[in-house]
């Protein structure tokens, strides 16, 4: 009896905090919260001072296969857009700065990436998956979550840029 009991205890705290998730989870509309962390050439990337840019936040990791086949499109986008007010941002949540450095060393890129190396950021936007990609309107409010990649993809998260882009 005293293990059914135990068992249902645990139950019961991880629906709670399951639940607990659920009700913060960002969604279309929000504010996203902050990065500030240091880019990879030392700059903080402060989601404020984008304001008027349209920023694309991409939550990705080396292990992550979907995330190799990502970065090429995103670097395409970031090449096609950023002249138009495109910002991207790449937060890597490896707990090895190596991993990501040899990642970016066979897949590379040109836009902003920060190490999450203790899930601080992470912990805020809670991705469900990896990669997962949120889009900031010009306004600083959040328009799109993107779970997982395939190629698919592509089209979906262009066209969801454009539109942000002329708003």
């Amino acid at each position: 009896m005293k293990n059914s009991v135990s068992k249902f205890a645990v139950l019961v705290v991880l629906l709670s905090l399951s639940m607990a998730t659920m009700a913060h989870a960002l969604a279309p509309g929000d504010t996203p919260p902050a990065i500030n962390l240091p880019d990879q050439s030392g700059e903080q990337v402060d989601l404020n001072a984008l304001r008027g840019k349209v920023v694309l936040v991409d939550f990705w990791a080396s292990w992550c296969g979907p995330c190799k086949q990502e970065m090429p499109i995103l670097e395409a986008l970031h090449k096609k857009y950023e002249p138009q007010g495109l910002v991207i941002v790449g937060v890597n949540i490896d707990n090895q700065e190596k991993k990501m450095a040899n990642f970016l060393k066979a897949h590379p890129v040109t836009f902003r990436q920060v190490r999450d190396k203790k899930l601080k950021v992470a912990s805020r936007y809670k991705p469900p998956t990896m990669p997962t990609t949120f889009l900031i309107g010009r306004d600083g409010k959040l328009r799109m979550i993107h779970e997982g990649f395939n190629k698919k993809d592509a089209a979906k998260i262009e066209a969801e840029v454009k539109k942000a882009l002329a708003e």
